[in-house]
């Protein structure tokens, strides 16, 4: 290997780990973004489900006065 060939090949092998570093960055910052997203998207499922089984026994408790009062008529 010659000495031009060397910095040559330095040079090459620092602009790839460049190019790497500022991919892990863009990699880590987008996966931060999802955590978020997830954790988001986690607390709106609960507050829906919570939603549900409310309507839910609602409904419920409506159907059972709804019988009662057929009964007694």
């Amino acid at each position: 290997m010659t000495e031009t060939q060397q910095p040559l090949e330095l040079k090459d092998f620092e602009g790839k780990l460049d190019q790497l570093i500022e991919q892990y960055h863009c990699v880590k910052i987008e996966n931060s973004s999802l955590k978020s997203k997830q954790e988001t998207l986690v607390r709106e499922k609960t507050k829906l489900l919570e939603k549900t089984n409310l309507a839910r026994t609602r409904v419920e408790a409506m159907i059972t006065r709804l019988k009662a009062m057929e009964r007694s008529s």
